[in-house]
């Protein structure tokens, strides 16, 4: 029987990809994925809080003496735009799109920053908002799978 070769002692394994050919970090690869996941959830939340400005001005509390002020159902207009682009990139993620990854940093940081600007309105959903935001810009920069994250494993 033949024993498998196994390197010298103080050699070094050939530089080169990880056994299964992905090259990034399993946990980033499947933080792809869910970041997708959250994406496409965080839009339909948009989509509902947009809704639900634009219809009542009297959902949220007014702020008077804010840096940043905008009428609610301004906000509201605000949340639903950017609540159906995250649906539509969110869903390009989880299908691999090439495009989707790129704009899912950018989107998530603006969502970011239009929910900290919201953050007298609903300050305890827009700190959960804007910690899924940082999670996703995280998942979606560390993820180095090449393809469809939901098949590379």
């Amino acid at each position: 029987m033949s024993q498998p070769s196994t390197p010298a002692p103080g050699a070094s394994r050939p530089a080169g990809p990880r056994p299964g050919g992905n090259s990034g970090s399993p946990w980033a690869a499947g933080g792809a994925v869910f970041a997708g996941v959250l994406l496409f959830v965080d839009g339909v939340l948009g989509v509902l809080k947009g809704i639900a400005g634009i219809a009542s001005n009297d959902v949220y509390t007014s702020i008077n003496d804010y840096v940043f002020k905008f009428s609610v159902t301004s906000w509201g207009w605000i949340h639903l735009v950017l609540g159906v682009i995250l649906i539509l990139v969110g869903w390009g993620i989880l299908k691999g799109a090439a495009w989707a990854r790129g704009t899912g940093i950018v989107l998530a940081s603006l969502n970011l920053i239009a929910n900290f600007m919201w953050l007298p309105y609903t300050p305890v959903w827009a700190i959960v908002t804007i910690a899924i935001d940082v999670f996703v810009i995280w998942a979606l920069c560390t993820d180095r799978s090449a393809g469809d994250p939901v098949r590379s494993s």
